[in-house]
């Protein structure tokens, strides 16, 4: 199967439908399928569910589709960070589903594996656990989580083979991986490609079975969303 194509466009053409449920990897602008996001927003897909640990920052990964209108609900454990996210939440103009962090990395992880559910204490006694099943196990209460199974996973690697083996760089590790498997199709973007068989079969975090189609997104520009400097001191 030839998985590598020319752009982020081509890669995705075919995939996207209006409603459609997304899960994107990244954590804040760590590790973001940022090519694929792009072609999402020129595509002008709209009506979107999108799983992901956060919405970026203003004007930078998810963000950039909040910006369009594009983004209907987010399933994510955190907010902050982006007022145009807040500003249509509090607007009711944007639903959101509001996760633990853990918790949203297993139900991915679930929905990969082909679990259904899955019952855990974080969260049993807030919020999170209103209208959810409650079970008691050993004295013990805990909620019903739902696996998530998206129509897409878009994610981002670090060093793939032109079989679709993955390696994700350090912290950029995050959520790609569980969300790779969590949709019906993954579609990832790379740093590098590297021949078939060059990776070490033990280096590999992601197997080439769960992707289907593969972009080389590099050059990138790394974004920071907090920039902190102090002053140089005198010499």
């Amino acid at each position: 199967m030839q998985k590598i194509y020319p752009d982020a466009a081509s890669a995705l053409e075919g995939l996207l439908f209006d409603g459609m449920n997304i899960c994107a990897g990244g954590f804040g602008l760590c590790g973001i399928p940022e090519r694929l996001i792009d072609a999402i927003r020129d595509a002008g897909t709209k009506d979107l569910t999108i799983a992901s640990n956060n919405a970026g920052i203003d004007g930078e990964g998810l963000g950039k589709l909040l910006r369009t209108r594009q983004v209907k609900k987010m399933i994510s454990s955190y907010v902050g960070e982006n007022k145009e996210f807040e500003r249509q939440y509090l607007a009711g103009e944007l639903e959101v589903e509001f996760c633990p962090q853990g918790t949203l990395a297993e139900r991915c992880r679930a929905g990969g594996a082909g679990i259904p559910g899955f019952y855990t204490k974080t969260g049993v006694g807030t919020q999170v656990a209103e209208g959810k099943e409650h079970k008691d196990f050993d004295g013990q209460t805990y909620i019903l989580e739902r696996g998530i199974y998206a129509d897409l996973c878009i994610i981002k690697g670090w060093k793939a083979d032109k079989a679709g083996n993955l390696i994700f760089r350090k912290t950029a590790r995050n959520f790609n991986q569980p969300m790779a498997t969590a949709g019906k199709i993954c579609v990832a973007e790379v740093e590098e490609i590297v021949e078939t068989g060059s990776i070490d079969a033990d280096c590999i975090h992601l197997p080439s079975i769960y992707v289907k189609r593969m972009i080389l997104g590099a050059p990138y520009d790394k974004k920071i969303e907090f920039r902190l400097t102090r002053p140089r001191e005198a010499a």
